[in-house]
């Protein structure tokens, strides 16, 4: 919200309250969806692992330009790594998050997929922020991907979405080339996403990691 106020610092403090208050309200939804059994598990799941990402990208032209505001919207998924660690690693009881967040239900299950995600999603936000759209590719096919053809065209769908959405701010140009470019990586997603070695280790660390290899061949 640095349009709000003078100061960079104070700007990015509100843009970050704003964050965390919005990303809060969203999981702590679908933690009552799960706890209440509103949904099948893996769809609960699911729900959450696509809106996530894409919804802290909504948020990213509210925080400075810079790193200062790349460093400080990286404390709202930040603050959820945190969080994964202690209920994975049974420090901390959170029945609802469990549900919410694992296929089975298995508390353990939280630090492999989820907290791949949420590194994932931090560690592009910090490196290439918003005016790169490795970052874009990187969430977009992490999020709205999961699944051969529906997994690419969800994932291209999404990027270009995104590129027109923070062109709009001037963080990128909308380019032709940049929309081909979006379409090839996100095909490679969904074709990394199905070989075996995605489901041996985790597809939200195999697929990220295809993203950002392949993302800085085609962009830059």
């Amino acid at each position: 919200m640095i349009f709000l106020t003078k100061s960079p610092l104070t700007g990015d403090l509100c843009a970050l309250t704003f964050s965390i208050c919005v990303a809060l309200s969203l999981l702590r939804c679908f933690e009552e969806t799960a706890r209440r059994g509103v949904f099948d598990q893996k769809l609960n799941r699911k729900l959450v692992h696509i809106t996530f990402g894409l919804q802290f990208m909504l948020c990213w032209p509210l925080f400075s330009s810079g790193s200062q505001g790349a460093f400080m919207a990286a404390v709202v998924p930040g603050v959820n790594i945190v969080k994964v660690l202690l209920i994975g690693y049974g420090i901390v009881k959170d029945e609802a998050t469990v549900k919410s967040m694992s296929r089975f239900g298995d508390y353990r299950e939280l630090i492999r997929g989820p907290l791949y995600y949420v590194c994932t999603i931090t560690l592009c936000c910090t490196v290439y922020w918003r005016t790169s759209p490795i970052a874009i590719a990187a969430i977009c096919n992490l999020c709205a991907g999961d699944g051969s053809i529906a997994m690419a065209v969800a994932g291209f769908i999404a990027s270009v979405g995104y590129m027109y959405y923070f062109s709009m701010f001037g963080f990128v140009e909308k380019k032709s080339e940049m929309v081909v470019g979006f379409f090839v990586v996100s095909l490679m997603s969904a074709l990394v996403e199905s070989l075996p070695i995605s489901t041996k280790l985790d597809d939200n660390l195999t697929v990220p990691l295809a993203n950002v290899l392949l993302g800085t061949l085609v962009f830059l």
